[in-house]
């Protein structure tokens, strides 16, 4: 049985497997949303846990390219892996706490806070929605969806809005989100998204 009649010759299964390992990915996006808050009360310890978890995943990466096993760790990452990823070094996490650690260190809290919620919300659910609705593709965007683009810019207006409580803002970085979103990054978007929508907020805020 084939969930699509076209060349890809997908079965339902592996479309379902896809779609799971696309939720696990994404709730793990969607959990960064809790960081601007604890930012705000214990700012260089979450930095250190930050930055410690990034040097415990590059060496659990290294040792299971090796074939050395790392409890917990390796197991997560084989889970959320894409096929793309398959025996190569998954760089997803590194850039997605790369992003978030070099946007808290650039910019000031509020803009750091809304590029960061512009990754959670804007990046975590286009993916998604591009794997589940995504059947029109945007031409000159390596597989990109209009599902998946219109998500994004959705998502990070209602969150840059909900956080910030200025519409303008929240149009001109829902904007911007979904254009670095529409480029074929692959997993630099997880860097793109908050370091650069963080230093638009910072420029943008004491103008609006």
């Amino acid at each position: 049985m084939r969930v699509f009649c076209d060349k890809s010759g997908i079965t339902v299964r592996q479309y379902w497997n896809t779609i799971l390992k696309e939720l696990f990915r994404k709730s793990i996006h969607l959990c960064t949303a809790l960081i601007p808050f604890l930012l705000s009360r214990f700012y260089w310890i979450v930095l250190g846990l930050l930055f410690s978890a990034l040097v415990c995943y590059c060496s659990a990466e290294i040792c299971r390219l090796k074939g050395r096993k790392v409890p917990l760790i390796s197991a997560v990452t084989e889970a959320a892996a894409r096929k793309r990823d398959e025996n190569r070094f998954v760089m997803g996490p590194v850039t997605l706490v790369l992003g978030i650690i070099i946007s808290a260190l650039l910019w000031n809290e509020p803009a750091a806070a809304i590029g960061i919620l512009s990754l959670a919300f804007g990046d975590g659910l286009a993916s998604l929605a591009g794997k589940l609705f995504g059947q029109v593709k945007l031409p000159l965007t390596n597989g990109k969806t209009a599902a998946g683009s219109l998500t994004c810019f959705t998502a990070t207006f209602c969150a840059v809005f909900v956080y910030a409580g200025n519409s303008v803002l929240a149009l001109l970085i829902a904007a911007a989100a979904m254009f670095i979103e529409m480029l074929p990054l692959k997993d630099w978007d997880n860097l793109f998204i908050p370091v650069v929508l963080g230093g638009l907020a910072q420029f943008l805020l004491p103008k609006i």
